[in-house]
């Protein structure tokens, strides 16, 4: 058990033992494809807090609903078009011999969310809708080690100001517990604090994951940054995961939790543009010691390494031909 809170080896919400992420992307087209999956189905969660959402199969993760765990969990761009990333998913899940056993027929539980980027340079003059193959890639990719930045679901994702992206962070607490986070950011809002170096996740970075620039000495008027307002092509989809053993209800209270992170790491966030969602998922390996105190600091937890998540797709974010937005180390070294 350690003292203090502190990131896992990786860093990344692989660094929650048994699970792994998937990345697909076109460049060409600009969008890709993040799957989360586990050797075996995990409780799962989710909470829905912007105005505008996209979603697959999320009513049937409330706490009153009959199937409690799922196969996998799929972030996609595309909008409305993204959704058939988890048709993908759900049928190479199938011909690996899983899903939820209905008579003689498996029937892959894969909910998913999708962000806007469709208007963000790329190509989106396809012949065919590509993100059921993305998906399907995206799953065949699964590892323990991922990149971050402009990859999977957060390659053609932009923000006010920079390019958006693909992040995940992680922290042991104090337990034996570990959260981790994975997020694909495509705000409405900015994660830093105007065109400064300063991420409004600064006061909880850990180790220089995003640059130790520190925090913002000046802050600007609290107005909202203009240049999406008008496009309405927005949207921050993230995953919470954890060790911890917990039911639906404890994981929907997770998700809740974590959407602080939004909060803490987007200005603004959650606006009535934003789809914004964040799904819970549990491996149930380690019990609740505590179970009052252990599921108070899992979601302070939560909304910490989201944070620090979001400020990192940003931080990894890299250049490519036809953006719409300058990455922040194009601007900021």
């Amino acid at each position: 058990m350690t003292s203090t809170p502190t990131p896992g080896a990786r860093n990344l919400i692989t660094d929650v033992a048994g699970f792994r992420v998937g990345n697909a992307q076109d460049d060409h087209i600009k969008t890709g494809v993040t799957v989360l999956l586990a050797d075996q189905p995990f409780t799962a969660g989710v909470h829905v807090m912007g105005g505008a959402p996209g979603t697959r199969e999320t009513d049937l993760l409330a706490p009153d609903k009959t199937v409690e765990q799922v196969d996998a969990l799929v972030l996609s761009g595309g909008s409305a078009f993204g959704l058939d990333a988890a048709s993908g998913v759900a049928d190479a899940l199938r011909q690996q011999g899983r899903g939820f056993a209905v008579g003689d027929q498996l029937v892959p539980i894969v909910p998913g969310a999708i962000l806007f980027d469709l208007i963000n340079g790329g190509d989106k003059n396809w012949p065919e809708n590509p993100y059921k193959r993305l998906g399907s890639e995206a799953l065949r990719n699964a590892a323990t080690a991922f990149d971050l930045g402009s990859i999977g679901a957060g390659t053609g994702a932009t923000t006010a100001n920079w390019k958006g992206g693909l992040g995940s962070a992680s922290i042991t607490l104090p337990s034996g517990h570990t959260v981790g986070a994975l997020v694909a950011v495509n705000a409405l809002g900015s994660a830093t604090v105007g065109e400064s170096a300063h991420f409004w996740a600064a006061p909880f970075e850990q180790n220089d994951e995003f640059g130790n620039r520190g925090i913002a000495q000046h802050y600007p008027d609290t107005h909202i940054p203009p240049t999406k307002l008008a496009a309405h092509a927005n949207t921050t989809i993230g995953i919470i995961a954890t060790d911890a053993q917990l039911t639906q209800a404890q994981c929907t209270r997770l998700a809740t939790a974590a959407h602080d992170g939004y909060a803490r790491g987007l200005f603004p966030s959650h606006t009535p543009m934003d789809g914004d969602l964040i799904f819970a998922a549990s491996s149930g390996a380690k019990l609740l010691n505590h179970p009052p105190s252990d599921t108070l600091y899992l979601g302070h937890a939560a909304a910490t390494v989201m944070a620090r998540a979001i400020a990192r797709a940003i931080f990894h974010a890299t250049p490519a031909p036809g953006d719409a937005q300058p990455s922040y180390r194009q601007h900021h070294g």
